[in-house]
């Protein structure tokens, strides 16, 4: 089979080649192109009546659609706020317990503290009694020592009441 080419293909074909410009074929026209002219024309109070008709038909219901909107957004608004609170809230309460933890741990040092003042009390009284005890083990060691001086300086005056002394001549 061959195919065999139009006379006005060849001319559409070689226009399209010579010109940069689209070239327009019997099969690309608007279809648009003529309606204007197939119309009647068209009333205008018929065309505001039925624009009034249609915005009167239409408007309740869009103007109820506004207002639910509005509401929608307010209670959105008052949903937002509350949350808000509720977020505060909910920081208080980590902060209560961030405050809690620091008391628990006061509390904690606080009892280290009343045992160490404790036991520097019990140690300090320790000492006390242990100086008491120092300086009367002191005063009796001077006490014997004194006493057994004093015993020497008896036996040494004794030894020499008995050691024999020659008599004197006159």
């Amino acid at each position: 089979m061959s195919v065999v080419e139009r006379p006005e293909e060849k001319e559409v074909a070689a226009a399209a080649a010579a010109s940069p410009e689209r070239w327009l074929g019997p099969s690309d026209a608007s279809p648009d192109e003529g309606v204007v002219d197939d119309l009647p024309l068209i009333d205008e109070k018929a065309v505001e009546q039925l624009t009034e008709g249609l915005i009167s038909h239409y408007l309740p219901d869009l103007q109820r659609s506004k207002s639910a909107l509005q509401e929608l957004t307010q209670n959105q608004v008052v949903l937002l706020e509350t949350l808000e609170q509720e977020i505060s809230k909910f920081k208080e309460c980590n902060s209560i317990l961030d405050i809690n933890a620091l008391f628990s741990e006061a509390k904690h040092y606080h009892n280290k503290l009343v045992n160490i003042r404790n036991e520097m009390m019990m140690l300090h009284e320790k000492t006390s009694k242990l100086k008491k005890r120092a300086l009367k083990l002191q005063q009796k060691r001077q006490k014997e020592e004194l006493e057994r001086e004093q015993q020497r300086e008896k036996e040494l005056e004794r030894e020499k009441q008995l050691t024999a002394k020659p008599a004197r001549r006159t």
